[in-house]
């Protein structure tokens, strides 16, 4: 499969279908949109780009929460589980959608509420909307 990324310039961009993560009711928003792959853009693999490949004017950024000092301590129901199929916890990976904040003057947020989980061994994936939302800070000597 191949797939323009207009933000970057990129046209005909092979994508290997076994990298391809599967989001059964979507994201927020972009219910339409189930296929997706994540990038990173060469030299700053830091940040990561979740494109859909089912409208590829879609595209969010995303990053670990531990790269802004945040930790998660998710419960996930059964029918989560059941929707990633998930095996083991080890297989998870969380990741948050990170946006520039228009009401902050262009600060960089992140959405804490909606994290994105992750089954790395299945490629199965969602948004796992949160009704209270703790994160513990961690502060780390620099």
């Amino acid at each position: 499969m191949k797939i323009d990324i207009e933000r970057f310039g990129l046209t005909e961009v092979q994508v290997d279908p076994d990298t391809v993560f599967t989001f059964p009711a979507g994201i927020a928003g972009f219910e339409a949109c189930q296929r997706f792959k994540i990038f990173h853009e060469e030299g700053k693999p830091t940040v990561f780009w979740l494109q859909s490949l089912d409208d590829t004017a879609v595209m969010f950024p995303v990053v670990a929460p531990d790269l802004l000092d945040l930790e998660y301590q998710i419960e996930l129901n059964e029918a989560d589980e059941s929707l990633l199929g998930l095996e083991s916890a080890e297989d998870v990976a969380v990741a948050v959608i990170v946006y520039r904040s228009e009401a902050e003057g262009g600060k960089i947020a992140a959405n804490t509420c909606s994290p994105l989980i992750l089954n790395m061994k299945n490629r199965q994936g969602m948004q796992k909307v949160l009704q209270e939302v703790h994160p513990t800070l961690l502060y780390r000597a620099r």
